[in-house]
């Protein structure tokens, strides 16, 4: 584990790049990529489908297996082949750090939840019966506004704790540092972190127009494209110019 941290503040375009360099790292392990895209797939789901503690369960595991592409990608820029027993490589660094963000990110969504329904979003719980999907669209008329709070602040959280499972991964952090190092680390880099956002999208769009078959191959990029950001902004070792650190 590298001893040393500094924020490199980088041009807006550099988020392309990054999704650029997660399509070198698939594109050098393709089939495993893909299987570990959709064994993280598979297991989310399965977790997802078990009553009421399987979905609490699959928030609080997203670190963890986050930190275990990032650790996969890391491996194979120095030169080690990754494998599919990546997939649980962050089960082998400390858990509960990277449990309590998965934690924190969860009570982030249920706050956000919360905030759209006292704002008037319609939903399951408010006493009236939503037959189809149109019928909500009736409903939803005059109130997309809520919709657009509850993507914005969606995007600002994902997008402040988006290093922290690869800070985890690498560094012996607690959950509170690394979240420290990943805000400002996103504060920094705004520029960057919302050109990634637009590009992954645009890839995210274009796979899943054919029937979403291209999202086997998207899934596995936007997996490794976090760690080729996590690797550009975070500069590990003597300070470079335009280095910074958290005040």
């Amino acid at each position: 584990m590298a001893s040393a941290l500094r924020v490199r503040d980088l041009r807006a375009g550099r988020g392309f790049a990054w999704v650029a360099g997660g399509w070198r790292l698939f594109r050098g392990a393709p089939l495993v990529w893909m299987g570990l895209g959709a064994g993280w797939m598979i297991i989310t789901l399965g977790l997802v489908l078990v009553p009421i503690v399987g979905g609490v369960a699959a928030n609080l595991l997203q670190p963890v297996f986050f930190a275990g592409f990032a650790l996969a990608a890391r491996g194979q820029a120095s030169g080690r082949a990754p494998e599919m027993g990546d997939l649980f490589a962050g089960f082998r660094r400390p858990l509960r750090p990277l449990v309590n963000l998965g934690a924190m990110l969860l009570v982030a969504e249920i706050a956000i939840l919360v905030l759209l329904t006292t704002l008037g979003l319609p939903g399951v719980g408010d006493g009236d019966e939503v037959a189809t999907i149109a019928d909500y669209v009736e409903r939803l008329r005059g109130k997309e506004w809520i919709l657009a709070v509850g993507f914005v602040l969606t995007v600002a959280i994902k997008g402040a704790l988006w290093f922290g499972p690869a800070l985890l991964a690498f560094h012996d952090l607690s959950t509170a540092h690394a979240v420290r190092w990943s805000v400002f680390a996103a504060l920094s880099n705004v520029g960057a972190m919302l050109a990634y956002g637009v590009a992954i999208t645009l890839v995210f769009l274009a796979g899943a127009i054919p029937w979403g078959l291209g999202l086997a191959l998207v899934i596995p990029l936007m997996l490794a494209s976090t760690y080729a950001g996590y690797a550009e902004v975070f500069e590990e070792g003597p300070a470079a110019e335009g280095d910074a650190t958290p005040a």
